[in-house]
């Protein structure tokens, strides 16, 4: 399943005595459209401190893990969180019968103790442009479906060509939003060298299963902790024990001081999906044909 960086926000608010919930999901490029809302509801931030090209933002403490998970720096060395289950299969890969960390858990106790993962990938994102002339130049109305996404597909190849010629470590994709009426470049910086540094046991990372991962208020530890290594130079570079860790634009700082009442509250990450903004008619079918009551 294909992931684009979204902007989950619930905006919290005391107009009533409950809570109101300003749901939705919105591309980082576009918070300008936003945040005079969000900052209204209490946001204490600017557009630019959570989507920025020019300078450290929000966006550079969160990651795309592997192929489609959220994980979000923690530390000036690397460090990252994400979700047990994300990490559930470099947990297991690591997992012997003398070493069960899938049922006792892993803790390197120094970083000569972490270990790499062949094959896990972090991504950054880089920036995100609105390419949808750029995609459908060239398209006529008397096209067939077939003829568009041929062009599509062509005018996509070159944009995510010319995204990655320069750049160390740059992989570049083309997304379709809105059902093909709009599309947006996403150029990533892509590590490779990502070592597990800590897991809780199953029985805490996976408390519940299914049935309390659809819960809320949970009670799953449900989080694994890794590293990012990188070259001298803070790039990208294949897996080396002399790589050191990567030192990222910016990371999240983690309050003790907790939550209150009316807080501003928002979500930052790599969901899959979203059918919040599909037609009437689409609407009408799910709820009467393929998702009857």
């Amino acid at each position: 399943m294909k992931r684009i960086l979204t902007l989950s926000a619930m905006l919290l608010c005391m107009a009533s005595p409950l809570l109101k919930a300003d749901e939705g999901m919105w591309l980082p490029a576009l918070i300008s459209q936003r945040i005079g809302d969000m900052q209204a509801k209490g946001f204490k931030l600017s557009a630019e401190d959570v989507y920025s090209v020019n300078q450290a933002s929000l966006k550079d403490a969160v990651v795309l893990f592997g192929s489609g998970c959220t994980g979000e720096l923690v530390s000036a060395d690397g460090l990252l969180f994400t979700n047990h289950h994300c990490g559930y299969s470099y947990i297991q890969k690591h997992s012997s019968v003398e070493h069960d960390y899938l049922k006792d858990g892993f803790w390197a106790m120094s970083r000569a103790e972490e270990l790499p993962n062949p094959g896990l990938t972090v991504r950054f994102l880089e920036r995100m442009e609105d390419v949808t002339a750029m995609v459908l130049k060239g398209y006529k109305a008397k096209m067939t479906e077939e003829q568009r996404q041929a062009l599509v597909k062509k005018n996509a190849d070159k944009l995510k060509e010319q995204a990655v010629k320069d750049g160390q470590g740059l992989r570049a994709s083309v997304e379709a939003l809105f059902y093909g009426n709009q599309y947006f470049l996403f150029v990533f910086r892509e590590y490779t060298d990502v070592r597990m540094v800590g897991a809780p046991p199953s029985s805490i990372g996976k408390f519940g299963g299914e049935t309390d991962n659809w819960m809320w208020p949970r009670h799953t530890g449900d989080f694994s902790i890794f590293r990012i290594y990188a070259g001298p130079d803070n790039m990208p570079a294949e897996y080396s024990e002399t790589n050191v860790p990567y030192h990222p634009k910016r990371f999240m700082k983690i309050s003790t001081a907790g939550v209150k009442e009316g807080d501003f509250t928002f979500v930052y990450g790599c969901p899959g999906s979203t059918q919040e903004y599909v037609h009437s008619d689409l609407v009408e079918y799910i709820q009467n044909v393929s998702d009857p009551e």
